[in-house]
């Protein structure tokens, strides 16, 4: 692996640990200050994602482009800004960032590090959520990248607030995250026979996503 790759994966691991340590850590604070309020715990959950993800694409973006998901890498595969390699390196990193991500919020809240979750999500309207959330972030990403690069941050992040929101499956929009919050029975967590699904459905969303960008952008900026 070159010194460049190398450090390329380690931002990748690095951002994906703390993306799914404030996902899952501010689930866990959440919900255990909405004393059962399940909306106010949703909007805390909400806002510290949402701002994490603004402030991580920033720092980490010029470093690897701040994938922090393997549905994103693979579509930036399949548009041949990154090799095989690279993306299979990028998506092993993203899996362990995840999982040590849920392993750090658990440590934070003095709660079992290993854990598998009860969360049920099952049924083909969270498959399909999934698959909506997914491809409004990937839509996201490649289309206003195209349009106003600098203004990617604050587009993922705005419509990850949405996806909370609008989606039955509360906008999870990443395979990486969903294996770790498997691994999480709290607030922020999916029963693990219910992640197939999950990233059944976010593939085909980033896959749909791309191909719009094919259809309608313009040919001499789809690669």
């Amino acid at each position: 692996m070159t010194t460049a790759l190398s450090r390329q994966v380690a931002a990748e691991l690095l951002g994906s640990m703390l993306l799914t340590g404030v996902v899952i850590g501010s689930g866990i604070l959440a919900s255990r200050l909405a004393d059962g309020n399940d909306a106010v715990a949703l909007l805390g959950n909400t806002l510290a994602t949402a701002a994490i993800l603004y402030v991580l694409i920033h720092a980490l973006g010029p470093v690897s482009g701040a994938h922090f998901n393997p549905a994103v890498t693979l579509i930036m595969a399949l548009r041949r800004q990154l090799t095989p390699t690279a993306a299979i390196v990028y998506g092993l990193a993203q899996i362990a960032g995840c999982i040590l991500g849920a392993w750090l919020a658990h440590a934070m809240f003095e709660l079992p590090i290993l854990q598998a979750s009860t969360h049920v999500r099952a049924g083909p309207a969270q498959m399909l959520s999934e698959g909506v959330a997914t491809f409004a972030l990937l839509f996201a990403i490649l289309f206003v990248s195209r349009w106003k690069a600098e203004a990617v941050p604050t587009a993922v992040a705005l419509v990850i607030t949405a996806g909370y929101w609008w989606t039955a499956s509360t906008s999870f929009a990443n395979p990486a995250i969903s294996i770790a919050r498997a691994m999480s029975d709290t607030f922020a967590g999916v029963r693990p026979a219910d992640v197939p699904g999950f990233i059944a459905g976010q593939i085909a969303g980033a896959l749909l996503a791309w191909a719009a960008s094919v259809a309608l952008l313009p040919k001499d900026r789809q690669t």
